[in-house]
Formats: C-alpha cells, sequence, structure tokens
C-alpha cells in the first residue's frame, strides 16, 4: 500500500496503529505497522543525569509549536532519510490542524539547534523524528517532551522501531497486540498536547 492522499486519511491510519515512511527524499511513501513496536513508559522514563543537569544550566529555552516546518525539515536533513517533501507538507497541515507538534530547543541567541515532532491523538504521541545541531539538543527535546506528556496525562508514547538511539533513551519492545489495547484506551482519552 502506498500513496498518500489527505491528512484524514493519515489520522485514521495512526489510529489504527499505521504510520508513513518514504523510501528517500523523493521515494514512494508505504505504510508501516512494526511487530514488535517500540514505546516509552512515559511515567517511568528515566532522564539521564548529564541530560538533567544540562536542562537546569538554563543555557537552553524550549518552544513547543513555534517553528514545525523549520523543525521537520532539519529531521529531514540526513543522508538516509524517510522524510520526502510530500511527508512535509502533509505532516505541516497536520500541523496546522492541530494534530502534529514539534518541541523546539534553542540557544541564549535564539536559534533553533534542536528538536523533535510527533503526532498526538487523544492520550497517544506518536513520536516520528529528532535532530541535533548541537550536542545532546535532541535529548534535551525528549526530556521536555516526556514532562508535558506528563502534565497533560498521556498514555502512550509510540517509539515505532527500535534503535541504538531510542533504547538508549529508555524505549523497548511490546507485541503488537498489546500495542492495539494501549492504543485503543489512549487515543480516547480526553487530552491535548500543550
Amino acid at each position: 500500500m502506498s500513496g498518500l492522499t489527505t491528512p484524514e486519511v493519515l489520522l485514521r491510519a495512526y489510529m489504527d496503529g499505521y504510520f508513513p515512511m518514504a523510501e528517500s527524499r523523493i521515494g514512494e511513501i508505504y505504510w508501516h505497522f512494526p511487530n514488535p513496536r517500540a514505546i516509552f513508559d512515559i511515567y517511568n522514563t528515566k532522564i539521564s543525569r548529564s541530560t538533567r543537569n544540562l536542562m537546569k544550566k538554563n543555557e537552553f529555552k524550549f518552544k513547543i509549536n513555534e517553528s514545525f516546518r523549520d523543525v521537520i525539515t532539519h529531521c529531514s536533513f540526513r543522508e538516509d532519510t524517510w522524510i520526502s517533501d510530500e511527508i512535509i507538507d502533509l505532516y505541516t497541515e497536520l500541523h496546522n490542524r492541530g494534530y502534529a507538534h514539534s518541541v523546539e530547543v534553542y540557544n541564549k541567541e535564539g536559534v533553533l539547534v534542536g528538536g523533535l515532532y510527533g503526532v498526538a491523538i487523544g492520550g497517544a504521541f506518536f513520536g516520528e523524528s529528532m535532530f541535533n545541531l548541537v550536542p545532546n539538543a535532541a535529548k534535551l527535546a525528549f526530556a521536555f517532551l516526556l514532562e508535558r506528556l506528563k502534565q497533560n496525562k498521556f498514555l502512550l508514547l509510540d517509539s515505532q522501531y527500535l534503535n541504538n538511539f531510542t533504547e538508549q533513551l529508555g524505549a523497548f519492545n511490546i507485541t503488537a497486540d498489546e500495542y492495539l489495547r494501549l492504543l485503543r484506551i489512549a487515543i480516547n482519552i480526553s487530552t491535548e498536547f500543550k
């Protein structure tokens, strides 16, 4: 199955456990449904001491949804990307409709140096990608995200596929059946990402 048509199709796909990835910057888009599925335990994931100490230094400022398109575009700047121009346009439209969100990390001069983006439906946040322009900025964005999800009583933080970086942050695999059980509960929680 390939090709995306509307934001509505994308939202329905997320609610059914699917998400899109392009083959490359200009490649076709395919739907993915990992089994096993990587998630974070929002309320028991530990932030490293070094990241906590870096946050306390107040060398960075955090914002939400100020520069969504810049964040997703930065996330696409890698040699092997699944974030095509079509995906950037589609998620920017989801952002305009209030479903896709960015967490942004700025330095003291107000320059965007890191961040992440994802999709929120009910009490589920589907993490899509992160980027760093300075060391540890993505880890700072993730720590900020976790605090926001706790404050807003989210249930599910979907990491999709487990990789070395997300595993280092605390992600772990569950079965597709367990994921779908959590997903059904989470998308029906009355909360919002703010």
